[in-house]
């Protein structure tokens, strides 16, 4: 039977990476300054959220995954590595 989930066990294969990204940026943002900067980019997601992507603990849809990349400067692909 097909399972929703990573060989490791998480929720989503880009958290790992969304956390490695974040703490490049030049200021080092918090988790809750991430989840600002989010939401100003159109995301409505909290520092909860994103400790949950980061974790592996919440699945992450398209959509957010391409405001994440797009707030990391990165690409989407850069994410899913």
């Amino acid at each position: 039977m097909y399972k929703n989930r990573a060989e490791n066990g998480r929720n989503n294969l880009c958290g790992a990476n969304v956390r490695l990204y974040r703490l490049k940026l030049l200021d080092r943002p918090s988790q809750k300054k991430f989840a600002d900067m989010l939401q100003i980019a159109g995301l409505d997601i909290d520092k909860n959220a994103v400790q949950r992507i980061e974790s592996g603990k919440r699945f992450v849809t398209d959509i957010e995954l391409k405001v994440i990349a797009k707030v990391l400067n990165v690409t989407y692909q850069d994410l899913l590595k």
